[in-house]
């Protein structure tokens, strides 16, 4: 299907680097160090430096810590997330269900196709690498929501992309997730479509050449796992 394009070929070689522990044993380190340069120069993130508050890196085991499932946790990251739309958050629109490919005019099919080959420069995601790293260099616009763990990253800027691929989770709720989202893109200028896919719960939407999408689901360990897509800036 050709929504999905990008985020299955990558999230299908993230699925993979589960079988690599080594790499893993040194995600923390390689995540806080690249984290700690993002949070310092990034406006949105700079609230967050003292306590981190903003990323942490996830178990790897598909859950969440129970202290980050607490109500306490939960208030804090609601909070952190409204700081960062300006104290006013958006409602999403209902999410719309379709089945099959979207019409190649909807915002959602123009995201996956600017995602997966912009401006004909080939398929980025072929190109992309995996590395914790990444979550750190997603745009301004899209940041990986206050306290979410993240699981896998992948990216390139190679041969004209700029593709951000990262799997997190959340102890928020589905809906305020996409709501975030919402707010996130439509203020800084991006178009917004939500449907219901495939058991995900999908936003996306394009700027000129620069797009984002937003795949939620429930996370069976509690919270919601989200794999967030963007491509340019």
């Amino acid at each position: 299907m050709a929504l999905a394009l990008a985020p299955a070929l990558l999230l299908g070689g993230c699925g993979g680097a589960k079988d690599k522990p080594a790499a893993k044993a040194g995600a923390d380190g390689e995540l806080g160090a690249a984290l700690g340069d993002e949070i310092m120069v990034d406006p949105d993130l700079a609230g967050q430096n003292q306590d981190n508050a903003a990323v942490t890196v996830g178990q790897g085991d598909g859950t969440l810590p129970p202290a980050m499932l607490s109500p306490e946790a939960v208030d804090r990251a609601r909070s952190a997330a409204l700081e960062l739309v300006g104290g006013a958050m958006k409602k999403a629109p209902a999410a719309i269900a379709v089945s099959g490919t979207l019409p190649p005019e909807a915002a959602l099919a123009a995201a996956s196709r600017a995602a997966a080959a912009p401006g004909g420069n080939g398929n980025c995601a072929d190109k992309a690498g995996y590395t914790m790293q990444w979550a750190a260099k997603l745009p301004a616009a899209f940041p990986v929501y206050p306290q979410g763990a993240v699981q896998e990253a992948a990216g390139t800027d190679e041969g004209g992309c700029a593709l951000r691929v990262v799997n997190y989770l959340t102890a928020m709720p589905l809906d305020e997730v996409i709501d975030f989202y919402f707010t996130r893109a439509t203020g800084a200028g991006f178009s917004a479509q939500r449907v219901k896919q495939d058991g995900d719960d999908v936003l996306g939407g394009v700027k000129g050449t620069a797009s984002y999408i937003v795949y939620a689901r429930k996370n069976a360990g509690g919270g919601t796992s989200v794999d967030l897509v963007t491509h340019g800036s």
